[in-house]
């Protein structure tokens, strides 16, 4: 079950909620039938209850939402982009541990 602090991020909603946000934003670009992104879910969703009100999380669906992905070159799922002011920090590909996660978001912080 995925956390309520992890939104739902969409091609319509994108500009506004991730590159319009006052706060970084971690995006995890998913698709269902992607077992790794299946096993990293529960990190991402651990992440986002950490650092409510510090970062948004968030999730796109690749299969969705095809245009979002194809902007920043997510080539592989599942791929989280991190975002601040508008602008890509960082990225990972895979599945990761969690500290991975934690480095990652230190950047924005």
């Amino acid at each position: 079950m995925s956390s309520e602090k992890v939104l739902a991020f969409s091609d319509a909603n994108f500009d506004r909620e991730v590159l319009q946000s006052e706060l970084p934003v971690l995006v995890d670009f998913w698709a269902t039938w992607c077992a790794p992104c299946k096993a990293i879910a529960p990190l991402v969703d651990a992440v986002a209850e950490e650092h409510a009100g510090k970062i948004k999380v968030g999730k796109v669906n690749v299969d969705e939402n095809p245009s979002t992905p194809g902007k920043y070159g997510v080539r592989g799922i599942p791929t989280l982009i991190l975002f601040k002011g508008g602008a890509v920090v960082d990225q990972i590909v895979g599945a990761v541990p969690k500290s991975q996660l934690e480095a990652l978001i230190a950047k924005a912080l």
